[in-house]
């Protein structure tokens, strides 16, 4: 794994002009302007892999730092600076068309809720505004109007129901009901809940958001501080200031933009892949918020937000009973497969969480005991979120196939001719593939800067070359005529492959074992040997290149169209 400043271009003045570039975004971010990641990837395109590389945890390190400074006050009285929601508002109570603000009861990511009086229907409701601390720019509108037809979609026992939108003086506002009682936060810091209060509360809120999803709304800020606890004891999701409808292409949250709570987030989240959301995002902040009543902490801490940032797109959180060692075991099994970082491993759908919680409540047997094979195969060759420096070499790679392949005919070539001589034999595999090499590295860096994981891969492909130079000399050394150690080829090619798997896809997986394999053909038919190395090798890398290389088409594709 690497670190964030790692990820930096590769002389001192180009670190220079970097490093002013990530300064500026991130004052722009902090100020809360919203930026259009790809477009700033156009526009400096000579940073766009590094940005590509870091924007996650730029993002996600503010999301933090607004989480600490959106914190409310404990105190219901309204701020003397007058900082909260709207400036024309300075004093409490203060009338609003039928609704008189009485009381500040919350703030949060996207708004502020008071408790309020309804005079026309005397009743008691919550009022929410958007913050102050926020600009009401048009997006932030269409994203609190969105948060206004998301609830009322939801007609459910556990959802906090909107009652009426309106505006005043151009400043848009709902009511919905008002229900007395403490969020899931507030709760816990007077004391932990039981192991089987934490499951019930659990299964209350699963039920809610498979509703939600069924009725096309994803939630996206799923914590404990939107879960409210009313006197009843009854558990109410609220808070869908970041909802997103999954039946709309409109997501109202651009390329890159990273929303939610970020202790609770998914890593498709936190990475600001804004495509990859879906219900499965939900379903792991479920799985967060379980993690966190079970353990009495949230999956990932950190003492900086850089570090909860890199925490939630590389790491795995500790076992739920390395924490709290009297969890059930099957109930740890639930909480670690509703946490997978690939959405695939994850629970289905919410309502599949809720019953094998309730199965777990029935001591019948859980679900989550046995993978599927395809869950294991998933979880084995799934791609890492470095994966999309492969698009950079797509056809790279296909030209490679090639190269390697007309090395290994020429090579058997010379060996059915009778040529015994060592030199020809290093001069094509040393010289040709190592001029080779600096062809795809000199076309690889036409195309834009190289990454740090790209330099990565260069050296375990430097490695492999020294491997292959290294053959000539020990068949000297042990008397053995040229090419006797050619079986070696393959297990060389096979370890390359497989710390690819590490790094970029455990597809990869699929090539190493296929070149094992080639090593031991190539021992049993030596005369055709590098004939089945070249074939198998270039297979290797052709098809992959091929995969990667229409991905980048297709992403091409799109820009121009969105152009």
């Amino acid at each position: 794994m690497h670190e964030p400043n790692d990820i930096q271009p590769e002389n001192l003045e180009d670190e220079e002009q970097f490093a002013l570039l990530v300064s500026e975004l991130a004052d722009r971010i902090q100020a809360g302007e919203e930026l259009d990641f790809e477009s700033i990837c156009k526009e400096h395109t000579e940073y766009s892999e590094e940005l590509r590389e870091i924007w996650g945890t730029l993002v996600i390190t503010d999301a933090v730092a607004a989480g600490v400074r959106e914190t409310p006050s404990k105190s219901s009285s309204f701020p003397s600076d007058g900082s909260w929601p709207q400036p024309a508002i300075s004093t409490l109570p203060f009338v609003i068309g039928d609704y008189r603000l009485e009381e500040l009861i919350g703030q949060g990511g996207m708004g502020v809720v008071y408790r309020a009086y309804q005079t026309s229907l005397k009743r008691t409701v919550a009022v929410k505004m958007i913050s102050g601390q926020r600009p009401e720019s048009e997006e932030n509108r269409k994203r609190f109007f969105a948060e206004a037809e998301a609830n009322a979609r939801l007609e459910h026992s556990g959802i906090v129901p909107v009652y009426e939108v309106q505006e005043w003086q151009g400043h848009p506002f709902f009511s919905m009901q008002f229900i007395p009682g403490q969020t899931l936060s507030q709760k816990l810091k007077s004391g932990p809940v039981t192991q089987r209060r934490a499951v019930e509360i659990l299964i209350c809120v699963c039920r809610a958001i498979g509703f939600a999803h069924r009725n096309g709304v994803l939630h996206r800020d799923i914590k404990p501080s939107n879960i409210l606890l009313d006197e009843q004891d009854q558990v109410r999701i609220m808070d869908f200031g970041l909802a997103k409808f999954a039946d709309s292409g409109d997501s109202l949250t651009r390329t890159g933009a990273v929303v939610g709570t970020p202790s609770y987030m998914s890593p498709e989240q936190a990475s600001g892949h804004g495509n990859l959301v879906g219900p499965a995002s939900d379903i792991y902040s479920l799985g967060a918020v379980l993690y966190h009543l079970l353990t009495g902490r949230p999956p990932f801490i950190a003492e900086s937000p850089m570090q909860l940032a890199i925490k939630i797109l590389e790491h795995e959180p500790p076992l739920p009973r390395l924490l709290e060692p009297t969890i059930d075991r099957d109930l740890e099994m639930i909480v670690q497969r509703t946490i997978q970082k690939p959405p695939d491993l994850r629970y289905e759908t919410a309502d599949d969480l809720a019953d094998e919680l309730e199965r777990f409540l029935r001591n019948e047997p859980i679900r989550a005991q046995g993978g599927t094979l395809a869950q294991v195969a998933a979880r084995w060759f799934r791609e890492t979120h470095h994966a999309a420096v492969l698009e950079n070499w797509g056809l790279l790679w296909m030209w490679h196939s090639a190269v390697l392949f007309i090395v290994c005919v020429a090579t058997e070539a010379l060996a059915w001719a009778g040529v015994t001589s060592r030199l020809t034999y290093s001069g094509l595999w040393v010289l040709g593939l190592g001029t080779w090499a600096a062809v795809f590295w000199a076309l690889r860096r036409r195309m834009g800067p190289v990454t740090f994981v790209e330099r990565q891969i260069a050296h375990v492909w430097g490695a492999s070359l020294l491997a292959i130079a290294a053959l000539d000399p020990l068949e000297w050394l042990m008397g053995l005529e040229p090419l006797k150690l050619s079986p070696i080829l393959g297990v060389v090619g096979a370890s390359v492959f497989f710390v690819k798997a590490g790094i970029l896809s455990g597809q990869f997986y699929v090539q190493a074992f296929a070149l094992v394999s080639t090593s031991l053909l190539m021992a049993i038919f030596p005369d055709f040997a590098h004939i089945i190395f070249g074939f198998v090798a270039g297979l290797g890398f052709f098809l992959p290149g091929l995969k990667y290389y229409r991905r980048r088409a297709r992403a091409q594709s799109l820009d121009q169209k969105e152009k």
